[in-house]
């Protein structure tokens, strides 16, 4: 083989599996009303220019005869999912000292897998919540510009922290110099890193307010930035047309995140009363990812997460669980994110188990995934739904999820934008 052939043919090969977006017929599926908590039996959906043009009772619907017609007769469609919280450039055997010898190009080039096998999984918005060297904006840009598979992406960039705090880097000694990019002090210092990160195209800023689980030498208590500081950030983030969301572990900081009118709180593991008043009081949505402990304490050790590190997690994995159904009995506003990254892409869909299992119903906890993380993410007008006018994001499972949540683990077919990346319906195996 020449030279360029043998080029072109392992372009070719590394090139993702996309129907192109067409004029579409979905036949004879049952829908989920998530809005409502119903099934839709036997539905058409008419898709035109990758929007739901109509939808209506089998054979219904007037079409122009020129519709590609994809049958889906016996399974039950849900819009895309969302995540609020993954980290798409991070691997699960590249963490604590592992991370290391991870280079941001090496990073970036991890983000492609991770995409694609995030939508293949059927989620189909997700907000990627820090990564290294705006790795994760070459990814979400390289997906909008069609050259790999992915879901729709609201990037952070640099997720910004305390010097040695939750953000930073502390793994290496003094004489190595090395500082996280996202570190400032001071209230006028952590507003310059909003503004490069919005400069360098992030959509969402991310900050640390307390210590964390995998970072060397902080306690999850532990509250980083002081109000003023953490008010600058969220300031300045809605100054720019930006929501902010910050990581906290401890009460002291997600109240103080709340006060400063942060649009999320990460993780929230030791929320108390006063939190959750504050969240409901202000509207911010709780981003409990209660499914991620199991796999750490399970597999951590062997990606390199360290003993320090899964002491931390033994200490709060189950009161962030009993916390998360407090917030639920209690009103709270719930996002659907699961820290994807610590844990492989792809499975993002076994946190529904755990919610349903720690207080909410099947429904609930579908509806976190939709239409609230589409009003946390802005794009209520665009996704959480099936519905005429909106993205044609659809997923398809061949079990009732209200009737086993677990059908969501293993998804049949996925379409983003009126293009179909996965078809297993009928034995089409089509991705």
């Amino acid at each position: 083989m020449k030279p360029r052939q043998l080029f072109l043919s392992i372009l070719f090969a590394a090139l993702p599996l996309i129907a192109h977006a067409e004029d579409l017929l979905l036949t004879n599926g049952d829908i989920l009303d998530v809005r409502r908590g119903v099934i839709l039996p036997a539905q058409d959906i008419l898709i035109r220019d990758g929007i739901i043009a109509a939808i209506g009772p089998h054979d219904s619907l007037p079409t122009t005869g020129d519709e590609s017609i994809v049958d889906i007769a016996g399974a039950t469609l849900l819009p895309g999912l969302a995540d609020a919280h993954v980290h798409l450039t991070v691997r699960p055997t590249h963490l604590g000292l592992n991370e290391l010898e991870v280079s941001t190009p090496r990073a970036t080039i991890a983000g492609v897998t991770a995409a694609r096998n995030t939508l293949l999984a059927g989620f189909t918005t997700v907000r990627n919540l820090g990564a290294p060297g705006f790795s994760d904006i070459a990814v979400r840009d390289a997906i909008n510009e069609g050259d790999i598979a992915g879901p729709r992406i609201l990037a952070a960039g640099i997720a910004i922290g305390i010097t040695g705090g939750h953000c930073d880097n502390n793994l290496l000694p003094y004489e190595y110099g090395y500082v996280g990019g996202g570190v400032a002090d001071g209230p006028w210092a952590v507003r310059e890193k909003v503004r490069e990160n919005v400069k360098f195209g992030a959509d969402v800023i991310k900050f640390c307010g307390t210590g964390g689980v995998l970072s060397k030498g902080t306690a999850i208590g532990a509250q980083q930035f002081t109000l003023e500081e953490m008010q600058a950030i969220v300031d300045e983030a809605h100054l720019l047309g930006v929501k902010a969301a910050v990581h906290a572990h401890g009460a002291a900081g997600i109240n103080t995140a709340l006060t400063a009118g942060v649009d999320s709180v990460e993780h929230a593991s030791l929320i108390d009363d006063r939190g959750i008043a504050l969240a409901k009081k202000s509207g911010a949505f709780l981003t409990m990812d209660i499914y991620v402990s199991d796999y750490i304490l399970a597999e951590g050790a062997a990606g390199g997460v360290s003993e320090e590190s899964l002491a931390k997690e033994r200490s709060v994995g189950r009161a962030q669980r009993e916390h998360f159904r407090n917030a639920v009995r209690r009103g709270a506003r719930i996002a659907f994110g699961t820290d994807a990254g610590v844990y492989p892409h792809g499975l993002n869909a076994r946190q529904f188990a755990y919610m349903v299992e720690w207080g909410m119903t099947p429904i609930d906890a579908i509806r976190a995934a939709t239409l609230n993380n589409a009003e946390l993410f802005g794009l209520s007008d665009r996704i959480g739904e099936i519905a005429v006018g909106k993205a044609a994001d659809i997923i398809a499972v061949d079990q009732n999820p209200l009737t086993d949540i677990r059908a969501l683990e293993d998804v049949d077919f996925v379409m983003k934008d009126g293009k179909v990346y996965l078809n297993k319906l009928h034995g089409q195996e089509t991705r």
